[in-house]
């Protein structure tokens, strides 16, 4: 069987467009590939961005409740030094008025 010229040319073509048709899929699936490692790597980073941020946030809860559970324990130091001051000042003076009323009875008996 004799081939013509442009027999030969089309079956040429066509096993040109079939190397193109296998060298495009091939770099398709190339790209298939690498896009899906990215997505992958892109998952275990936001997975790790996730846990920093909860790691984050949970120090910031605690600094925070350290600091106010600070904050009170000055506050109430400070609430019971008033209370105490002003209890050593109410003693003061009752004793001082104690003592007026004292010495009032006294300079009343001496008349």
């Amino acid at each position: 069987m004799i081939i013509s010229s442009s027999q030969e040319q089309y079956i040429s073509s066509l096993k040109k467009i079939k190397e193109v048709e296998e060298k495009v899929q091939k770099e398709i699936e190339n790209h298939k590939k690498e896009v899906y490692e990215k997505i992958i790597q892109l998952d275990a980073d936001l997975e790790k961005a996730i846990a920093s941020a909860n790691a984050e946030g949970e120090n910031l809860v605690e600094s925070s409740i350290e600091q106010s559970r600070k904050k009170a324990i000055a506050e109430t130091e400070k609430i019971i030094e008033d209370a105490k001051t002003k209890a050593e000042n109410i003693s003061s003076q009752v004793t001082a008025h104690n003592a007026k009323e004292i010495i009032g009875i006294l300079l009343k008996g001496v008349e």
